[in-house]
């Protein structure tokens, strides 16, 4: 079912306690606010190219943007300021979603690449596999903006979620990967490989895990860009199953709210935002 329409490049569903969804428009460098039932959408903030939000239960909006690279706080009147730009000095490149620990820090990924270095006028370029990619895993304390690198030389990181293990998933989108990081006492060990959800690996296009969100069950959905599907992982990393979308490049999933058995999944072939029925509703996010 078309929750939403005509949406340039939406990105980084969340829903908000008055039932609206919010996005990013990438393409319209905008974040804007679906209305109760998907009739209806304000643009509340123009920033530049934004990718990933979270809300935090103050409500204002943290937005991941590519141009130019930030880390934004932004009110629902519309008022940012791009709060982070560097981690010791060392410029973000391609800041790409972000989410909520137990431990009320940020946690947010950086590709690794500069936008225009992958996507030159916008296309893809053919030669990206030969393209260096250090993708990092940052952690950031909301009110001091103090930030530390938890990670790096990540090919491509995108999504991140805590699932209801309590242990941290970032999906590496070259190559397919879903890695988890265990969460002990706030401190986060080794990555390892949790699962893949690619049905062809090695292909000459760009493909792989985007935005990611879990149920109340443990299982894991995967907005899978390239492939046409959100894949199902359950929790010891195998594929469930695979939920097949109108357009070939979703982008992102979330769930609605508390009571809904329902995934929304943005779209950026279509330019649409898509709600699926399932079996479980979602696990609650960390603010």
């Amino acid at each position: 079912m078309i929750y939403a329409r005509d949406l340039m490049n939406p990105e980084g569903p969340v829903f908000l306690a008055d039932g609206s969804l919010l996005v990013v428009e990438g393409t319209r460098g905008t974040v804007t606010q679906i209305m109760p039932g998907g009739r209806s959408a304000r643009i509340i903030a123009t920033t530049g190219e934004p990718n990933g939000l979270a809300v935090d239960r103050h409500g204002a909006v943290w937005v991941a943007d590519v141009r130019p690279p930030a880390l934004i706080r932004l009110t629902m009147d519309g008022r940012f300021d791009r709060v982070l730009t560097d981690c010791d000095g060392e410029p973000f490149k391609y800041p790409n979603d972000l989410c909520f620990g137990p431990d009320g820090r940020l946690y947010l990924t950086d590709s690794g690449f500069f936008t225009d270095d992958l996507a030159p006028g916008g296309v893809i370029r053919s030669d990206w596999k030969s393209l260096k990619m250090d993708g990092r895993l940052y952690r950031i304390d909301p009110d001091t903006m103090a930030i530390e690198m938890l990670d790096d030389d990540l090919y491509l990181a995108n999504g991140l979620g805590f699932g209801p293990d309590g242990n941290l998933y970032v999906a590496e989108t070259v190559g397919g990967r879903i890695y988890r990081y265990a969460w002990q006492d706030g401190r986060l060990g080794q990555r390892q490989e949790f699962g893949n959800v690619l049905i062809e690996r090695n292909a000459d296009d760009l493909r792989g895990p985007d935005g990611l969100a879990f149920d109340v069950d443990g299982k894991l959905y995967v907005a899978t860009y390239g492939q046409g599907d959100v894949t199902v992982l359950g929790q010891g990393g195998s594929v469930l199953q695979r939920i097949g979308t109108p357009g070939m490049q979703p982008t992102n999933v979330c769930f609605g709210r508390s009571g809904e058995k329902t995934v929304y999944v943005t779209e950026y072939e279509k330019g649409t935002v898509e709600r699926y029925d399932v079996d479980a509703e979602g696990y609650k996010l960390f603010e």
